[in-house]
């Protein structure tokens, strides 16, 4: 049987897609928008890829056993129950550039299309009719197009609706004034953009507020002579509200690509002429198509390698630099050291992070440290996806802090944890070298300077002679061999902690054996293989 991980192709993708994913998957088809076949056929997989036809909800999340990525080969993911993934821990990815182009052509297609009446005279003329006086158009140039929703896709449609000689004015409350004055468009309310533009364009995500945003009242204010166009997501525009402001003269025309039940094969406003629609072509080229297959396949390399996914929507951390890629290993390998040395889950959880590292973002690596933390501590798999509500789920608080100081080391990771009855518990460690050696550099306030194992052990006593020949002796008798140790005390006869690595784990029994004879305190072992 393959040994390799199992991608599910559930919708027709482009070739690119699977050449982009390689020979180290083991390739599945099924099809996504047959609920029978989608459900029987994700069972075993690793990550799955769709488009818009396949429902990812709550239950095919469940059948899912071994699902570890969803991937949308497009932008939207109305077609996914993020949330219940989250909680499953399973990634979700997109491409959410793959198709901005594609989709701001087919924009300005439908606002030139809007202008010139090009679609009814085209169907008027193959129908053998010639009507050059009743598809008199308007030009674009000197007209104001107002934009709505000043994102990527209303960028791009603004600087090619520009060069037509257009005036670009726009509303989006999250843009600043000077960054719009930058590309030469006038930020507006909504209220002075639908007074004063001749052409409306939309360009917004669908939230709940943004439904129906241009409805009745919004279409009181407009120009008898707009016309507008809606290629982003459909009930934005009320389509109810805009074909009374069609059939009222109140509207001179518009340009739909989206609408608010799809397939869309039925709506009063197909009976106008002056309104030219699509069926949700906004992303249907060949280069869109193949520029998302291969970003997704890409993606689901990257996770199916225990990496980070820039693409990643129920991920924190975003982009990482290279120089913070090493240290993810490390904090993790810290996260499960210090659950182990606390026995418990903390109350708070700080994961520290000093030294030239701190130049980049390094929100990454508190993810990974908690990652760890939890690895142990739950049944379900811990991914960097639904770590963070592991913590939120316990009551966690936990936090990031970050120093561009570090004088013994160049880079410092630490993960400390305050224990419900207010005891402390830390653990850090460092990369040593150009290969990165993974190293514990200390353990609460004892410092010591051990290279990470698989199997290690941490053991406090009262300093004394013999106990290192103690320890020895009991774990040669059970063949048990020391690769490395290191004794840290604070005073002679004081507390002492004796740290070792170990080419096997330490039975429990036999651990708990070292701790009664050495009269140990506190007795960890830590095992990061099965």
């Amino acid at each position: 049987m393959s040994q390799k991980p199992v991608v599910l192709i559930a919708e027709e993708l482009s070739p690119a897609t699977v050449d982009a994913l390689g020979p180290d998957f083991e390739i599945r088809h099924c099809n996504g928008a047959d609920r029978a076949d989608l459900l029987s056929a994700i069972t075993d997989v690793d990550a799955i890829l769709i488009r818009s036809a396949t429902k990812v909800d709550a239950e095919a999340v469940a059948a899912a056993r071994k699902l570890r990525v969803v991937a949308r080969a497009g932008v939207g993911l109305d077609n996914v129950d993020v949330a219940a993934a989250t909680k499953a821990g399973v990634m979700v990815v997109n491409a959410p550039t793959s198709n901005i182009v594609t989709a701001a052509e087919l924009a300005c297609g439908l606002i030139v299309a809007t202008a010139r009446n090009i679609a009814p005279a085209n169907a008027a003329l193959k129908a053998g009719e010639w009507k050059r006086n009743k598809y008199t158009g308007v030009e674009l140039s000197e007209k104001t197009l107002g934009v709505v929703g000043l994102g990527r896709i209303g960028v791009l449609v603004a600087q090619r609706m520009a060069a037509f000689g257009m005036k670009v004015v726009a509303y989006d409350p999250y843009v600043q004034p000077a960054k719009a004055a930058q590309m030469g468009v006038k930020l507006l309310t909504l209220d002075e953009l639908l007074e004063t533009s001749d052409f409306i364009t939309v360009h917004l995500p669908k939230t709940p507020e943004t439904l129906g945003l241009i409805g009745d009242e919004a279409l009181h204010k407009v120009k008898p002579s707009v016309r507008i166009v809606n290629a982003a997501r459909g009930g934005i525009v009320d389509e109810e509200a805009l074909a009374s402001a069609l059939k009222e003269g109140r509207v001179a025309g518009a340009g739909l690509d989206v609408y608010a039940k799809e397939p869309c094969t039925d709506s009063p406003l197909f009976q106008f002429d002056n309104v030219v629609a699509t069926p949700h072509l906004g992303a249907s080229t060949d280069e869109a198509q193949e520029k998302a297959g291969i970003a997704v396949a890409r993606s689901v390399r990257l996770a199916l390698a225990g990496e980070l996914v820039p693409d990643a929507v129920n991920v924190q951390g975003g982009v990482i630099a290279e120089d913070v890629k090493p240290g993810l290993p490390l904090a993790e390998k810290l996260g499960r050291i210090f659950t182990a040395l606390a026995g418990e889950v903390a109350a708070r959880l700080d994961v520290e992070v000093c030294g030239e590292i701190t130049q980049h973002d390094v929100k990454i690596l508190e993810l990974s440290a908690l990652k760890g933390v939890f690895e142990d501590v739950v049944a379900e798999t811990v991914s960097y996806v639904n770590a963070p509500l592991f913590a939120q789920e316990r009551g966690v608080e936990v936090r990031l802090t970050t120093s561009s100081e570090s004088p013994n080391h160049r880079n410092l990771v630490t993960v400390r944890g305050t224990l419900a009855d207010g005891a402390e518990v830390s653990v850090s460690g460092t990369l040593a070298g150009p290969k990165h050696l993974q190293k514990i550099v200390a353990v609460g306030d004892e410092d010591v300077d051990l290279a990470l194992a698989d199997h290690m052990a941490f053991l406090r006593y009262t300093d004394r002679p013999g106990v290192v020949g103690t320890i020895g002796r009991i774990l040669g008798e059970v063949d048990v061999n020391i690769a490395g140790m290191q004794v840290a005390r604070a005073a002679v006869g004081g507390e002492a902690l004796v740290a070792l690595t170990v080419d096997t784990s330490i039975p429990a029994g036999v651990l708990a054996d070292i701790a009664d004879e050495i009269g140990a305190t506190s007795a960890r072992a830590v095992n990061l293989v099965d």
